[in-house]
């Protein structure tokens, strides 16, 4: 038996419940998981407040993309993965659970160096900043402008581009500009007088932008300060950023979802963060039942890091 969250209904924390089901076992090209830790992203909270669309069909609605865990029984053709493995599932739906089946094509080998906490939200914000970059063509040199830096996939995205040769300005509350400066970026505080505070500390210019947090403030800034606006991209903005010329990214309205760069990066991610070249934040763990607290927690902001469930 699995124990498992999910959304009764649209709405707030207060739709969520915790029930129990039988699980069959894995058929072909699947294994069963049993779940140590499971990653929460802001793309939970928004499916069950009916953002993504509000299906009575869909209901009861499986929540959770990415999770941790180690292997309890493989599919018959499974040949790659055996019982005992730790892994790293991504991307998966319904990840919120104490055991899940999963496709194989979902999983990569959890390096023993990374903690469970860690291991569980690596990939999704990972491969997310990995793409961004890409789109944006960051690498040595660059000047690039990221908008978010402190959240996490903005985390990622420094510390990333400066293991790329490029040097990272990146926009935070200044409450986080400590944490910046620890990835190797310069924190600017966002707000008003931001593209003199940009151009101040780039007078030479800033030849790509990240936008990680969808405002129409980080949209202009970039459009002010980058000439090519090929080298902007966005995973936020799927609206005023239509039709500007720069690359919308990601699940939204005409973006491109990159969806062989996003699978490339998985392993090269997990070995990154093995050996510390990419560092994951945890700022809070709850357990499996006290999954409201955790949305709440993570819907506050206060937490610079991952929030994550421990089934």
């Amino acid at each position: 038996m699995s124990r498992r969250v999910v959304a009764s209904a649209y709405g707030g924390s207060e739709v969520l419940t915790l029930i129990t089901e039988s699980l069959a076992e894995p058929g072909p090209g699947q294994v069963l998981v049993s779940v140590r830790a499971v990653g929460l992203n802001q793309a939970d909270i928004k499916s069950y407040q009916g953002v993504f669309g509000t299906d009575p069909a869909a209901l009861p609605l499986k929540l959770g993309y990415e999770a941790a865990g180690v292997i309890e029984a493989v599919g018959p053709d499974v040949t790659n993965y055996v019982v005992s493995d730790e892994v790293i599932v991504y991307p998966a739906n319904g990840t919120y659970a104490s055991d899940i089946l999963v496709s194989v094509d979902a999983l990569t080998p959890k390096p023993p160096s990374l903690s469970w906490e860690q291991a569980a939200g690596l990939l999704l914000t990972g491969v997310t900043a990995v793409h961004a970059l890409t789109a944006a063509g960051v690498g040595d040199g660059d000047t690039v402008l990221i908008h978010g830096s402190a959240g996490g996939v903005g985390q990622i995205a420094v510390q990333l581009a400066v293991a790329r040769g490029a040097r990272v300005i990146g926009t935070a509350a200044e409450r986080d500009h400590d944490l910046v400066r620890s990835l190797g970026g310069e924190p600017v505080v966002y707000g008003d007088g931001l593209l003199g505070r940009v151009q101040a500390l780039a007078p030479s210019g800033v030849t790509a932008a990240l936008d990680l947090v969808g405002s129409e403030e980080a949209l202009q800034v970039s459009l002010a300060v980058v000439d090519d606006r090929s080298r902007i991209a966005t995973i936020a903005n799927f609206g005023s950023a239509q039709g500007t010329g720069i690359k919308i990214l990601g699940a939204g309205p005409g973006a491109d979802p990159g969806t062989d760069i996003r699978r490339a990066a998985r392993a090269e991610l997990a070995r990154l963060a093995a050996t510390g070249q990419v560092k994951v934040r945890i700022s809070g763990t709850y357990p499996l039942e006290d999954v409201a607290a955790a949305h709440e927690f993570l819907a506050s902001g206060v937490g610079a890091g991952k929030v994550v469930l421990l089934p």
